[in-house]
């Protein structure tokens, strides 16, 4: 199975020092959510830009829907949908318009999706875009993104400025994109929506590449953290000895705890105590995020 996106040793130097991208290799296949993960600076948008040759790499190479970025550049922006984290619109434009820009610089016919899309999202195309609020802007770069049924949307921030509901049924639209066999590069900040959304996440730390993993699989090997209200407090060191367990905090009878691996030992050890409050916070993606970016590399 050809990959869609595919870089190799991607690399991005800038002059005067300034941090870009180094060395980053990643696939992602046809038909998944791939989600790419990072704080600000860390080049996310860098690669992105790579990819859609609105950046030129020092070194390395990207390939995209099994072509150049670069040769092939009008053809690869035929069959992808992009939603920039920097999104700007014609501002003197209803969205209608826009829309209809679109379609004609794609070759559309029509608007294809572009109504049912705004519908879904309660997108009023008749007003112009200087006169949209933030998240009302947002809506028009998601419809423009998803409206001809591209083979790949790239989405980086897409949700910036809406508001919950409407985060929801993104999160309905992506999936069902990706159930259609459409794939999804989604860069994004929120993590709970990156978790709920991807089926592997990368993380990209100071320009390289960290980890590539499926959310499951990362899931489960991330620290939990565990709080446990005694009657009276066991020693401390009292968990020194259990494999994956460290004792990062007391508060009073409370006394927290990480927690990597199996519980079991640990229920065993606290069988010897009277514990008035268990507290188990399952690891999730956020979890492993700050762990990651907490360690020295």
């Amino acid at each position: 199975m050809d990959a869609v996106i595919d870089a190799v040793e991607l690399t991005k130097r800038y002059r005067g020092g300034a941090r870009g991208v180094t060395g980053l290799t990643l696939s992602v296949t046809p038909g998944e959510v791939f989600g790419f993960l990072g704080p600000n600076g860390a080049g996310k948008s860098t690669t992105i830009r790579m990819m859609l040759d609105l950046l030129r790499p020092t070194s390395g190479h990207v390939r995209v829907l099994g072509m150049d970025p670069r040769r092939d550049g009008v053809a690869v922006r035929a069959r992808l949908g992009y939603v920039p984290g920097d999104l700007r619109l014609y501002e003197r434009l209803t969205g209608r318009q826009l829309l209809r820009h679109m379609a004609g610089l794609r070759r559309m016919r029509d608007l294809g999706d572009g109504e049912a899309l705004a519908a879904r999202f309660d997108l009023d195309l008749d007003r112009p875009i200087r006169a949209l609020s933030r998240g009302n802007r947002q809506k028009v770069g998601i419809v423009q993104a998803f409206m001809h049924r591209p083979d790949l949307l790239v989405l980086d921030e897409p949700t910036s400025g809406l508001d919950p509901l409407m985060q929801r049924e993104f999160g309905r639209l992506v999936r069902e994109t990706a159930a259609g066999g459409g794939t999804v590069f989604l860069s994004s900040h929120v993590l709970s929506e990156v978790q709920h959304l991807a089926d592997r996440v990368a993380l990209i730390r100071e320009g390289r590449l960290e980890l590539v993993s499926g959310v499951e699989e990362l899931r489960s090997r991330a620290r939990s953290r565990v709080e446990v209200t005694f009657a009276d407090p066991p020693p401390p060191g009292a968990f020194d000895d259990l494999p994956g367990v460290v004792e990062t905090g007391r508060e009073g009878p409370r006394v927290l705890l990480r927690l990597e691996g199996d519980a079991d030992a640990l229920v065993k050890r606290l069988g010897g105590y009277t514990v008035r409050a268990l507290d188990a916070h399952e690891a999730d993606l956020e979890d492993v995020f700050l762990s990651r970016y907490e360690e020295p590399r």
